[in-house]
């Protein structure tokens, strides 16, 4: 019989398993807890994790219990009132538990189940109900398409592979193992043949025996075959995952002068969002960051969050940026291209109808979805107004308005929330 002892010393998460199995099963109300812990949270506490609790009445297990028919007999320690299993009614109010009533000296209660969720575990919660739009239809998380390649050689495969030079290494390789030391023995025998014919001995009797050694030995290293089977080897060609469908995703921001600092901050929170999001997520995924007020510019993630510029506003130009990047490094068909525009939607008048013509003829149409969000607490402004003429001739734009920073949580989740296909 085979013992095996693990002699392991236990893990700091030695528990993980036990701790997944109580996320599955209490996932709803996890869920409701993390969606209730938001909304106190800013952008900057996103990404850590969070303590939540969970009412102790959802976490009850059914019980099976005896009916109360038949005879029963019973004996009580100490307790005349009550068995396993039986129901009792609510203490009074201020009986323990939560707190906040008044002390009484009668009830009894029970305290939230208080669970600390880590880092990646409130960032799968929180993330989990979300896709970007057209997922399954676009396949967004890379096609993966096959090339072939060489990868060395191998003993099995068809006539077509096999490749002469090796096999014929091999063979050469196999006589010479095979037949050195028949051929050491043979040439060792013929000299002393020879030795014995020049002494006057070669009509001897040991002579005849070393001409049948020799004449064996001939045979045996004759026998061996110039190649075989086990010689043979075969071109080994192997397929390799090479990446055919790609996603980008545009994130456009305007920081002219209009936008004030409250509606830069509402913006970088929203882009911060996404960013988290889409890193999350999606392991191949480029992200362009575009930057404009009169002129626009193509900028990294640190100056994208982070720059103080400011200026004009002319929306158009961040536009004709996106359409160029696009026709320039993702135009010929094998990405899959997201758009994502923050603004308060106070442009030039003369430049939301250029606007309109640049997004629904240059842009849209390389889109798998394009969203526009516009942060003003008051009425719709030009460029919203503009862009309403675009929303029902094309699906894959959306609108969605920010009036504080308590609607970004609401917004994103409804621009990027996942559609059954």
């Amino acid at each position: 019989m085979t013992r095996i002892i693990d002699r392991r010393f236990d893990s700091k998460k030695k528990s993980a398993v036990n701790r997944q199995r109580f996320m599955r099963r209490f996932k709803q109300q996890i869920r409701r807890a993390v969606s209730d812990a938001i909304q106190n949270r800013s952008i900057r506490d996103l990404d850590n994790g969070e303590q939540i609790s969970i009412p102790s009445k959802d976490l009850s297990e059914p019980q099976f219990q005896h009916g109360r028919g038949g005879i029963w007999d019973q004996v009580f320690s100490g307790n005349d009132q009550f068995s396993t299993g039986d129901l009792i009614n609510r203490p009074p109010s201020g009986g323990g538990g939560k707190g906040g009533g008044k002390a009484s000296n009668e009830g009894e209660g029970e305290d939230d189940f208080v669970f600390q969720l880590s880092r990646e575990e409130f960032l799968d919660i929180f993330f989990d109900d979300l896709a970007l739009p057209n997922l399954i239809r676009t396949q967004l998380a890379r096609v993966t398409d096959f090339k072939t390649q060489r990868a060395g050689f191998t003993s099995d495969g068809t006539p077509a592979n096999i490749n002469i030079i090796r096999s014929m290494r091999g063979a050469l390789g196999r006589r010479l193992a095979l037949g050195s030391p028949s051929v050491s023995r043979l040439r060792a025998l013929q000299q002393e043949l020879e030795e014995l014919v020049a002494s006057g001995g070669g009509d001897s009797e040991h002579a005849d025996e070393l001409r049948t050694e020799i004449a064996r030995l001939r045979a045996k290293i004759e026998a061996i075959p110039f190649i075989d089977s086990f010689d043979l080897r075969y071109n080994n060609r192997i397929k390799v995952p090479k990446p055919t469908t790609q996603a980008v995703m545009f994130c456009v921001m305007d920081v002219s002068g209009s936008m004030d600092e409250e509606k830069k901050a509402t913006a970088k929170r929203f882009f911060m969002l996404l960013y988290l999001f889409l890193n999350r997520t999606y392991e191949h995924i480029d992200v362009v960051f575009i930057r404009h007020h009169t002129v626009a510019k193509e900028v990294d993630e640190e100056e994208f969050f982070h720059s103080r510029e400011s200026g004009g506003t002319v929306v158009s130009s961040a536009l004709k940026l996106m359409h160029e990047v696009i026709a320039k490094r993702y135009g010929h068909g094998n990405w899959n291209i997201y758009g994502a525009q923050a603004s308060d939607g106070d442009n030039w008048d003369n430049d939301s109808p250029i606007c309109r013509e640049i997004l629904g003829a240059q842009i849209l149409p390389w889109c798998q979805y394009f969203a526009y969000i516009e942060i003003t607490p008051g009425e719709p402004q030009n460029l919203w107004r503009e862009y309403e003429k675009l929303f029902s001739a094309h699906k894959n734009f959306a609108l969605q308005r920010i009036e504080a920073p308590a609607d970004i949580y609401p917004v994103f989740r409804e621009l990027f929330k996942k559609t059954l296909v």
